[in-house]
């Protein structure tokens, strides 16, 4: 089907808002500025964005409720949240649901929230089995290590080989790193730097540890960071030094993290990171700064910005279109919530959509259901409504998840 968005604001990126329709034809965005195909009138009451990006994630993590350390107290390091998350009730809870079911209760938290693409940071055999039955794009074109210590999980096949192969395959190397305080920790860029492994590749995640060398020294290198902020408060009561990082003029991207520790969803997380940062330095951190961090910075740092991350023809149809509920387009995406989405399309393919969009919908190689979405009723591929009562019937009780409120 060839249709377009007509009558609204287009968010083609940071710096570029049209009022012009855009074309989608299969996968692929076609045209901006003229109408082609079927026209879907959104009447001036909606914002067109590049579907959002969460660059970390733990897929199988996302269940509830959340894991940390005694109240009044906070972690050393990482290594400290890992003992008493599988030694947690939660823990053993979420052992009595499948892999599969873990994985599309992480893809339908992410869905509800506009994310379109997902990192979910496991190795590749871990993750593999399942990436083709979820309704979001997980990527798999990375390379990764756990962490840079001697007491991370091993994952992948050390830092200098994982690191090499995402050279030679043009894929991002993804860690977690100072993902804590104790002397080994802290020498994280010190580690990666004899592995020669800091460079364009590197997508360093948490890095609440980073001393101002350490923040210069990923600038010169033109490495990523990953922004964590509710994870990195309620585990450590402490984040990274966000403001001199992106005074540096680091890529920096935000993520959830799994709700083991982060916030229930990405929009959840924006509005969480906006917080942090005027408590943290008693100024605001713009809408339009944020709204980079889930688009086109994750898009440049997984080396995917030549398919996703902006509006653009030749891109993938990759699309969120949501009421608008601000006249500054930015400020409209730190506002929203889940039954503000009017529809979310993955490379052409429609995940989501209010009735405004049913003709999207009838397409008979995809099966999709009816849900009611805080009372809001949504048509949605895959049957999250079953996936809930599987899920109520493995733990014995009316299991609830906050990023999928779904009533029946």
């Amino acid at each position: 089907m060839e249709y377009s968005l007509t009558n609204a604001p287009v968010v083609l990126n940071s710096i570029h808002v049209i009022h012009q329709p855009v074309a989608i034809k299969g996968k692929l965005i076609t045209a901006l500025g003229k109408i082609i195909g079927t026209p879907i009138d959104l009447q001036n009451e909606c914002i067109v964005y590049p579907a959002l990006i969460n660059i970390h994630d733990h897929l199988r993590g996302d269940y509830l409720p959340r894991v940390g350390p005694p109240e009044g107290t906070f972690y050393l390091n990482w290594s400290e949240w890992d003992k008493d998350l599988k030694t947690s009730d939660v823990f053993k809870e979420r052992a009595r649901i499948s892999l599969m079911d873990s994985y599309l209760l992480g893809a339908y938290k992410n869905l509800f929230s506009g994310v379109c693409t997902v990192n979910d940071h496991f190795p590749h055999e871990f993750n593999e089995p399942f990436l083709d039955k979820l309704p979001v794009r997980v990527i798999r074109e990375y390379t990764l290590a756990h962490e840079c210590s001697s007491f991370d999980l091993k994952w992948g096949d050390g830092i200098v080989i994982e690191h090499r192969r995402a050279l030679k395959r043009g894929h991002p190397f993804i860690t977690h790193l100072e993902e804590g305080f104790d002397e080994e920790s802290q020498r994280g860029i010190e580690i990666l730097t004899e592995a020669e492994s800091l460079d364009s590749h590197a997508v360093l995640i948490h890095c609440i540890g980073f001393s101002d060398e350490d923040i210069r020294r990923v600038k010169r290198a033109g490495a990523h960071v990953v922004w964590c902020p509710a994870s990195n408060m309620f585990m450590f009561n402490v984040t990274c030094k966000i403001r001199k990082i992106l005074r540096e003029g680091v890529n920096v991207s935000i993520g959830t993290d799994s709700t083991h520790t982060g916030s229930v969803n990405l929009l959840e997380e924006l509005r969480y990171a906006r917080s942090i940062y005027r408590t943290m330095y008693g100024e605001d951190l713009p809408a339009r700064t944020l709204f980079e961090m889930v688009t086109e910075n994750p898009a440049k740092a997984l080396r995917m910005d030549d398919r996703i991350g902006t509006l653009e023809p030749g891109k993938y149809a990759d699309l969120l279109v949501v009421q608008q509920l601000d006249e500054d387009p930015f400020e409209t995406l730190l506002k929203m919530n889940l039954e503000n989405i009017e529809l979310l399309v993955l490379a052409g393919v429609p995940l989501l959509g209010s009735d405004r969009f049913a003709a999207l919908f009838q397409r008979k190689e995809k099966d999709y259901t009816r849900v009611a979405l805080k009372g809001y009723k949504r048509t949605v591929l895959g049957d999250p409504n079953a996936l809930l009562r599987r899920v109520q019937e493995n733990v014995g009780y009316a299991k609830v998840l906050d990023y999928m409120p779904l009533q029946s």
